[in-house]
């Protein structure tokens, strides 16, 4: 009986293996490209740091250096031979730092800084069918004609995209929506991303600086599909990156959301990632931040002035 049993616990646990592997499992294929004190960022000229065809997805990309409006350089990628790059980003402000900031070294699984004003990394996942470019671009002249550059970009080819453990449609793309430096009356609510397509949100980055924190009583809202109500993300703006009172205990970087700047003089910046916290949307998503809070007549915490704010959203759509 004993060796009955042992035989049928055997063959169950073999057949629990194949089921649990993916049919037809194929290994993917990795690609990638590094530069070692390039000196490509010559003033006004968009320099080429990766070319690749095939289909996949950048896994990896990590920049060093040290020149005059350092985290103001442009990271640009393009997709699928588009003319203009979906995504186009400021190099802090793109992996979720505001006003330059220098702290560091701090970092997560899919951003992070670890030096001074470099050693910038990120792993988000950008998904292509066809092929992706990668380039960088000086923001001013500065002192060096050509600074030294250092870059690493990696991505596979051949690998269905997951994110958050989710399987994505196999046209999914990463879209970078921004709103920079808008100067927002008290009150006003204003739309950081507005689409009638279908899609998931992946991160969202805000940079703000005001005469006060009053700003921080904003509730981010997300209008799905049309609605009229909008669905709640947060009961104010520093609960929305996972803080509390005015992020009273100072900067935290944690694998959700983080405080990457915060001065006395009412500047703050900070990320949230929704990967492992899905915001899905069908026939459209607007979502909106509000310059303080106001409700029934009552004006949350204190009166806000005028804020600038600038906002990074990024989105997978399909």
């Amino acid at each position: 009986m004993t060796s009955h049993w042992m035989l049928v616990n055997a063959v169950t646990v073999v057949l629990l293996a194949a089921v649990s592997r993916p049919l037809h499992a194929q290994p993917g294929k990795t690609f990638g490209t590094a530069g070692k004190e390039k000196t490509v960022l010559k003033a006004g000229v968009e320099a080429e740091l990766l070319r690749h065809t095939g289909k996949g997805f950048l896994t990896h990309m990590w920049f060093g250096g040290d020149f005059k409006d350092y985290g103001l350089a442009r990271i640009r990628v393009y997709v699928d031979g588009e003319g203009a790059a979906s995504i186009d980003m400021e190099l802090m402000m793109g992996h979720g730092i505001g006003f330059q900031d220098d702290g560091a070294p701090w970092g997560v699984e899919r951003v992070g800084k670890t030096g001074a004003p470099s050693g910038i990394y990120n792993t988000y996942r950008i998904p292509f069918g066809k092929s992706v470019r990668v380039t960088a671009q000086r923001a001013s002249g500065g002192e060096e004609e050509t600074p030294p550059f250092w870059w690493i970009i990696r991505g596979v080819d051949d690998v269905p995209l997951q994110v958050g453990g989710i399987r994505l449609q196999g046209n999914a793309r990463l879209r970078l929506y921004k709103v920079e430096n808008r100067r927002v009356k008290p009150l006003d609510q204003f739309p950081m991303y507005d689409t009638p397509k279908t899609g998931m949100l992946y991160m969202v980055t805000i940079a703000a600086k005001s005469s006060s924190f009053c700003f921080m009583e904003s509730c981010v809202r997300a209008y799905i599909g049309g609605a009229k109500e909008p669905l709640l993300l947060s009961s104010g703006m520093e609960d929305y990156f996972l803080g509390t009172y005015d992020f009273n205990k100072g900067r935290y970087y944690t694998p959700v959301a983080g405080v990457t700047h915060l001065a006395p003089n009412a500047e703050f910046s900070a990320y949230r990632f929704h990967e492992a916290d899905p915001v899905f949307f069908n026939n459209g998503l607007r979502l909106t931040l509000r310059n303080g809070e106001e409700s029934d007549g009552k004006v949350f915490g204190c009166q806000p002035d005028i804020t600038a704010f600038t906002t990074y959203v990024w989105v997978y759509e399909w």
